[in-house]
């Protein structure tokens, strides 16, 4: 691996970095000698995963801080990538996994749930790539958490999945805008991950029919996507799979395809 592309003293801004696959991401790059991460967390319900996260990564040898904000509103956005600058410097990588989920026929779902989900999954992830280009460094890396839903053909998630593919887009303008500093801009869409934010959005039969719909799921410790099969591939984004750019890519054992 060549020092330029290196996670080694690297700077790194993940948000929604406090728990579940964000927070493994953070403690993976700790241990790949990340030099420090921003850790960001939406509310005061996260701020207890969000700081134990900054325990563990300082545990591992990088310096963390915890940042909180609502990345709904752009303002936030900038001030996430100016408070990470002022305690550690321009950012070399910065990872994306802020994402809401709604299960819903069309019919039912009202203009403020559509607003919501718009401005989570969609507004706040263009304003998070509109930073970073601004503020990571050249030959940075940028990742950005989207779904394999972006490869279904299916019902009842038009909110989630629709407001996520717009960030399709955004990945493939931001690889080409970015692309003369040596930046690479990628989306990870997982499968249905084994974490809390699956859960609550699914009923039992759902449940049991993603714990079988992945060609792989066989082999899987839940039938549905481990975070830690997810972590190694953003891992490798960083570092030396910098020539992957504008891409999306499904990490979901066969779960959808595209």
């Amino acid at each position: 691996m060549t020092h330029r592309h290196a996670i080694k003293d690297k700077v790194a801004l993940i948000a929604g970095g406090g728990k579940n696959l964000g927070g493994l991401i953070a403690r993976d790059l700790a241990q790949q000698g990340a030099k420090a991460i921003a850790i960001h967390y939406n509310s005061a319900a996260s701020e207890a995963e969000a700081l134990a996260t900054v325990a563990a990564v300082k545990d591992l040898g990088a310096q963390a801080i915890a940042v909180r904000g609502d990345l709904t509103k752009a303002a936030a956005v900038q001030k996430l990538f100016a408070d990470t600058v002022a305690a550690f410097g321009r950012p070399d990588i910065a990872i994306n996994t802020v994402g809401k989920v709604l299960k819903k026929p069309m019919h039912e779902i009202s203009e403020a749930e559509f607003d919501e989900m718009s401005d989570v999954n969609s507004k706040a992830a263009f304003f998070f790539l509109k930073e970073a280009g601004i503020h990571v460094n050249d030959h940075g890396k940028v990742v950005t958490l989207v779904t394999s839903l972006l490869g279904a053909f299916t019902p009842f998630y038009a909110s989630y999945a629709g407001t996520k593919a717009p960030v399709e887009h955004y990945t493939r303008a931001a690889a080409k805008e970015l692309g003369a500093r040596g930046i690479s801009v990628t989306a990870v869409g997982p499968g249905p991950m084994d974490t809390p934010f699956f859960y609550p959005a699914e009923g039992a039969d759902a449940v049991a029919y993603h714990k079988t719909a992945a060609a792989l799921s066989g082999f899987s410790k839940t039938g549905l996507t481990d975070i830690e099969d997810v972590v190694p591939f953003i891992r490798h984004l960083v570092s030396d799979g910098w020539w992957i750019t504008g891409q999306t890519i499904l990490i979901n054992g066969g779960y959808t395809t595209k």
